[in-house]
């Protein structure tokens, strides 16, 4: 069994993550943790001199609606119910939403959120500033849905040569071993002129985790018009290993993942070191 978090900011209820959820359950048994947010990171609302003593700068305060937020919890309580899963409800309401949603992360074996509604107040266009931190933070994989997609049953291992790209796969089997039949794509994103590194390592990785594993390879020469065909590959959940903690590795020059997640097309899976 695996603990799963699924992620609710302020008014916020994902029906595409509960969705995901309960397909995962299919596989194996999870416990589903449901962790209901304050509606804002108060970071962004309260601003600290150089020594140390807080200020206030100019961003209003978003308004909890407390009530929704209650009817929410119960909503996801109940759907846990009818489903049969074993589930949890946490309700984080520190001021620093963020770093309580990276705690969580830390005691979890995945986190499920909605690529298109978490803190849209915040941002609309997708990844907005808390999801590129949220991605950065977390300590466990995560798994992006858009609201409205198929329920993949194929896989894409997004492999650009980067130890997080390596990682990101490796979690991804340790996590879903029951995938081993898919039908699995390995695409290895090259930059024009320069070898691919350890392409060789990579695909006997990838061949010895998908028994029906086919390879492809792309140029970032055509990173835009590629991040468009992955999105309409909707039978697809990609495997990518970008927004690691210590660098903002985006692959394809920070465009292709950001593109794929803004198209809310299809899940995406993301892990970092």
């Amino acid at each position: 069994m695996k603990k799963i978090i699924l992620v609710f900011d302020g008014n916020h209820f994902s029906e595409g993550a509960f969705s995901m959820a309960t397909f995962l359950n299919e596989f194996e048994p999870i416990l589903a943790t449901g962790v209901f947010l304050q509606p804002i990171d108060y970071r962004d609302i309260i601003g600290y001199s150089g020594m140390g003593i807080a200020t206030p700068i100019t961003v209003s305060p978003y308004q909890t609606d407390e009530s929704l937020i209650m009817k929410n919890m119960r909503y996801f309580e109940t759907k846990c119910q009818h489903a049969g899963l074993e589930y949890r409800s946490h309700r984080d309401t520190d001021l620093f939403a963020l770093q309580e949603l990276q705690t969580e992360t830390r005691f979890a074996d995945l986190m499920i959120l909605s690529s298109e509604l978490f803190y849209d107040n915040v941002g609309k266009e997708q990844p907005n500033d808390y999801l590129r931190k949220t991605l950065r933070q977390a300590e466990c994989p995560v798994l992006l849905v858009p609201e409205k997609y198929e329920l993949p049953s194929k896989v894409m291992l997004a492999y650009d040569g980067k130890p997080d790209a390596v990682f990101a796969i490796k979690q991804f089997t340790y996590l879903f071993p029951q995938l081993f039949y898919w039908e699995t794509k390995l695409i290895c994103l090259e930059e024009e002129n320069e070898p691919l590194p350890h392409q060789e390592l990579i695909e006997e990785l990838a061949a010895k985790h998908f028994s029906n594993l086919t390879l492809e390879s792309v140029t970032d020469e055509t990173a835009t018009t590629f991040a468009s065909w992955v999105a309409e590959q909707k039978e697809y959940m990609l495997v990518t290993g970008a927004y690691g903690r210590s660098e903002l590795s985006n692959l394809f020059k920070k465009s292709f993942l950001a593109d794929v997640i803004g198209q809310h097309k299809i899940p995406v899976f993301v892990a970092h070191k």
